[in-house]
């Protein structure tokens, strides 16, 4: 039996959104900000092929490597920071309990 989580999402009016995540669904994070109406866009619907759901990890504990591909995209994106993550590329596991993220800006 899997337990939820609480994840902190701080959205691009400074608002914060403390958020009960269940972790048995095979959700990433950029589907939990769309699930709970937070502007996160996922044009590429979770392939890391835009960076619509770029996020700031602000909890030292859960920024974890990026793969290749989250890489890739981020070296191109706008707004990159040295703790910028996909949220797509994040998936929601029971070691994310306490993450804290920013959303970056919108691309215009």
């Amino acid at each position: 039996m899997s337990a939820d989580i609480n994840i902190t999402v701080i959205d691009r009016e400074g608002e914060a959104h403390i958020i009960s995540v269940p972790t048995d669904m095979n959700l990433n994070l950029m589907e939990v900000c769309k699930g709970f109406e937070l502007p996160v866009e996922g044009v590429c619907g979770g392939m890391a092929m835009c960076a619509s759901c770029q996020v700031y990890v602000l909890t030292d504990e859960h920024f974890g490597e990026r793969n290749d591909d989250e890489q890739a995209m981020l070296d191109e994106a706008f707004f990159v920071q040295e703790n910028s993550r996909l949220g797509c590329q994040i998936p929601i596991t029971e070691k994310l309990d306490g993450l804290k993220v920013v959303l970056a800006p919108a691309e215009q």
